[in-house]
């Protein structure tokens, strides 16, 4: 699987915060699910461009 997060700024974001390693894998597979949603609901609105509303 491709990572879509980079792991030092979802860090930098959480500041002081601990963040395990499991952590990083749930986000990255949760921004694939995002990414494959957008993608279903601009084809099926007939478009090749992935808008902000498809999110």
């Amino acid at each position: 699987m491709t990572d879509f997060i980079v792991k030092s700024a979802v860090k930098d974001e959480l500041g002081d915060m601990n963040v395990s390693g499991d952590f990083y894998d749930a986000l990255n597979e949760d921004v694939s699910e995002l990414l494959e949603d957008a993608a279903r609901r601009a084809e099926s609105n007939d478009r090749k461009t992935v808008q902000a509303r498809d999110l």
